[in-house]
This record gives C-alpha cells, structure tokens and sequence, in this order.
C-alpha cells in the first residue's frame, strides 16, 4: 500500500516534466534587459559636436558632467525561452521585461527605430521648451539645437532640460549647477517642466554608478526601484518637477538641505 502514493506521483510528474521540457524551448513574450551606455554627456561633445548649441544669448563654459542614461534590450525578433527567463530573474544586472512595454506590437525593426527616433525628437524640443520657460527667456530670441539623436526615446529630457539651464545661466551666481560633480538621471520632461517615470531605473542606476556618476536624479515615483540595487556610495534625488531638480541640485553644491529617496 504505501508504494502506491509514490508510482501516482510519478505518473502524474512525467507530463509535467514534459511540459516543462517543452516550455523551456518554446519562445517567450519578453525581452532581457541589462545597463547600458551613460557616456553621453549632454553638455559634452556627440561626434565632435556640442550636444547642445544654443545661439541668442550668451553661454557658459562648464565643468560638471550631466550623463544620460539608457539600458540595453534584447531585439524585438530575438526568442527568448524559459530558460533565459529564469536566468535573467535571479540577476541583479537583467530584468525581464515584457515585449510589448519596450517594442511597440506589430511593428517591424524600421519602425520601431523611426519611433524611438521621433520620441527623441518631441522630448528634446520638450526639453528647450521647459528650460526657456524656466529662465523667462523667448524662443523667439533663444534658439536652441540638440544633436543627440543615436538613442532613441524620451527619458533623457530632464538632462536635457537641466543641461541647457547649465549652459545659459548655471547656478545664477557664475557657478555650475552641476557644481562640477557627475551627475547622472532619468526622466521625462513636459514643456511646463513636470517630470515624467520612465523604465529600467534600478538598470540605469548600475550603469550610472559603473561608470563613476555619484548622484543620481530620478523621478519621484520610481524611488522604490531607483534603490533596488544602488550602487555603493550613491545618492538619489527624487524629482517631480524642473524646479525640484535645480533646487536640489543648487542645495547640493551648497552643501544645504537635498531630499532623497527613502531608505
């Protein structure tokens, strides 16, 4: 009698067993992410040329660095299987992200980069907007042209947006607003300079701190992610708006009150 509970077990786990064999070759709805590039300094140069110029007013030289940030996807035609999910999911350098959240559904590989191109382009012009609203000044006076177009999407225009208040009038007493630090961070931007959430934070948080950014901005909601699996040594500031941003980061130069995420 009591070998019998063992050979229903057995002959209940061989089609799961199977099932399972089947699964880990059959292609999953998901892509692998991982950190990617943060070399892009957007008051820096992109292939030898400013990757802000602004004309109509006079600019500042700067000293500190404002590092966007971007993580690296698996292609949108690349089969992912069980087992590269379950990898991936005990990583604290991956995540698995549904397809559909990174490539929008029923595009091909042309159209999805014309998109990410096209969300790039609306966030910087978003990004000129705001800061020229920031600093009273006229788009009608102040041109503004931003000629990093290589990464596609929106996240980068809150850097962007704080890049060219950096370049027109720094911290408004001739300093930096960067105070010289590497600053890294992520988020969207409105033309009334509200800021957006974005994606991969906890990925973009690693790559900021592999390659030596020491603060770290980010939108207010995405705290919880931000400090996931932050790097030694680095600091969050939560933002909701332009204005926070560039309080904080004047606080942070002089040494005042910042806010940050919660522990």
């Amino acid at each position: 009698m009591p070998a019998a509970p063992t050979r229903v077990l057995a002959v209940c786990a061989a089609p799961v067993v199977a099932l399972l064999a089947v699964a880990a070759l059959v292609p999953l709805p998901f892509v692998i992410a991982q950190p990617g590039s943060t070399t892009a300094n957007v008051l820096g140069l992109h292939k030898d040329k400013p990757v802000i110029t602004i004309s109509g007013v006079p600019t500042r030289e700067t000293s500190g660095q404002l590092r966007m940030t971007t993580i690296e996807a698996t292609g949108p035609d690349t089969e992912i299987g069980l087992t590269d999910v379950v990898d991936s999911w005990f990583r604290r350098d991956r995540a698995v992200m549904p397809r559909d959240a990174v490539y929008p559904p029923g595009q091909s590989d042309t159209e999805i980069e014309k998109h990410n191109v096209a969300e790039m382009k609306k966030s910087q012009d978003a990004a000129a907007e705001a800061a020229l609203r920031y600093l009273h000044r006229s788009p009608k006076d102040v041109k503004v042209e931003l000629s990093l177009a290589d990464v596609g999407g929106p996240s980068a225009g809150l850097l962007f947006t704080l890049g060219i208040i950096d370049k027109i009038a720094g911290d408004g007493r001739g300093g930096d607003l960067t105070g010289g630090r590497v600053i890294a961070g992520t988020g969207t931007i409105a033309p009334d300079g509200s800021v957006g959430a974005v994606g991969g934070v906890s990925l973009k948080t690693q790559a900021a701190g592999r390659d030596g950014a020491t603060v770290f901005i980010v939108p207010k909601g995405e705290c919880s992610e931000a400090g996931a699996e932050l790097p030694k040594g680095m600091r969050l500031i939560p933002v909701d708006t332009l204005s926070d941003a560039v309080t904080s980061l004047k606080a942070l130069k002089d040494g005042g009150r910042v806010p940050s995420c919660p522990a």
